[in-house]
């Protein structure tokens, strides 16, 4: 299949292990931002089989696993309403919240459904006027384009029976509280490539410019995953911190400037809180003045829910890097993908599902596995 058997080739992905044996001579510690990514490390065994001295840190790359608890909580209020419908992507209803989660929901008679697009629940909204039908707007600006088309779309109908529960998180804040952090370890970036094909990679020059780490922009696949990983460390050997793009087939340097003027239109910039790390600031969007009936947790008047993560819940660690995940004592025990204390363990971004799906249950020795420098 073009785009994809390619990229999985495993005489290049050893040319590829082999250039970064050699390359790599210091300590380094690069973090992928995005849990596709992490999936694609784990899957394929690529931390397992780089160099010793190249550690790969997982970070709050997973749309799901960052929609903060009260969030969650505030949509399970929301959907247990009688006139409700209440729509949402399918990873979104085993995320749990501080009781339950919304298959709980669905199965006590609330009237749940799963949609493929946020036009999905606007035509719901269309075909039902008697019902108030509210979509789940999670996510980076990946999937923030459609979701602010649909309430575009929804004031062009004028519907008053449509609104959209918003959490939307950005990239480059939640960059930038991790380089200021005091426990802060990561001296590279694999940046998200779906991120970048909507926004570009122009916003993570200010970044560079200030922490001096080098940021690569980042596909997914195998061969993807080991070009950004050759490509940051060979910024890192050679002193260098530059934003450099490895998955040009996809991204260019402005991004899709349609998508963006729609997201300038719809959202406005907010202080935001990510599951597990806390409020960062400006690095959110919400729903701005223009569209402001549109905006689910003012008409169901859900703001004041405020709620505590599950102390055994080590997940805000996982998702800042602090810790990986077979690290958490509740990891594989009191938490599993059936029984989950936190998103990262049921998203199919989440890094401890990753590990939990594949096995990873105690740290291996690389030394042992690791290709020979060639």
């Amino acid at each position: 299949m073009k785009y994809l058997d390619e990229f999985r080739d495993p005489d290049l992905a050893k040319s590829l292990f082999d250039d970064i044996h050699r390359t790599a001579k210091g300590q380094w510690a690069i973090m992928e931002v995005c849990g596709g990514q992490t999936h694609s490390i784990i899957r394929n065994g690529i931390d397992q089989l780089l160099p010793s001295n190249v550690e790969l840190i997982h970070g709050p790359g997973c749309p799901v696993c960052v929609t903060p608890l009260e969030m969650i909580d505030k949509a399970l209020a929301i959907a247990a309403q009688p006139n409700v419908i209440f729509c949402s992507f399918g990873d979104m209803l085993r995320v749990p919240g501080s009781e339950k989660d919304l298959f709980r929901v669905k199965s006590e008679g609330g009237n749940v459904r799963i949609v493929y697009s946020p036009l999905d629940a606007v035509k719901l909204a269309q075909d039902n006027p008697d019902k108030e039908v509210v979509f789940f707007g999670i996510g980076f600006e990946t999937t923030a384009p459609a979701n602010a088309m649909a309430v575009f779309r929804a004031r062009q109908l004028d519907l008053t029976n449509f609104s959209m529960l918003v959490s939307h998180v950005l990239v480059p804040p939640a960059i930038s509280a991790i380089l200021d952090s005091p426990t802060n370890r990561v001296q590279g970036f694999l940046a998200a490539g779906h991120v970048c094909s909507v926004m570009g990679y122009w916003e993570y020059e200010p970044l560079v410019e200030k922490y001096h780490v080098p940021i690569v922009v980042t596909g997914f696949e195998p061969l993807d995953v080991l070009e950004g990983i050759r490509k940051t460390v060979r910024q890192l050997e050679e002193g260098r911190a530059e934003v450099e793009n490895a998955y040009a087939r996809s991204v260019n340097y402005e991004g899709n400037k349609p998508a963006q003027k729609m997201l300038a239109d719809v959202f406005e910039v907010t202080d935001r809180g990510w599951r597990g790390i806390g409020t960062i600031p400006h690095s959110g969007w919400k729903l701005n003045d223009k569209y402001r009936a549109f905006d689910a947790e003012l008409k169901f008047a859900v703001t004041d829910i405020h709620t505590a993560e599950s102390p055994l819940c080590r997940s805000g660690e996982v998702l800042q890097g602090l810790i990986k995940p077979n690290q958490c004592a509740a990891f594989g025990q009191e938490c599993t993908p059936r029984k989950p204390l936190g998103a990262t363990m049921v998203s199919s971004e989440g890094a401890c599902a990753a590990y939990f799906q594949y096995g990873r249950f105690a740290e291996l020795d690389r030394d042992v596995i690791a290709l020979e420098p060639a």
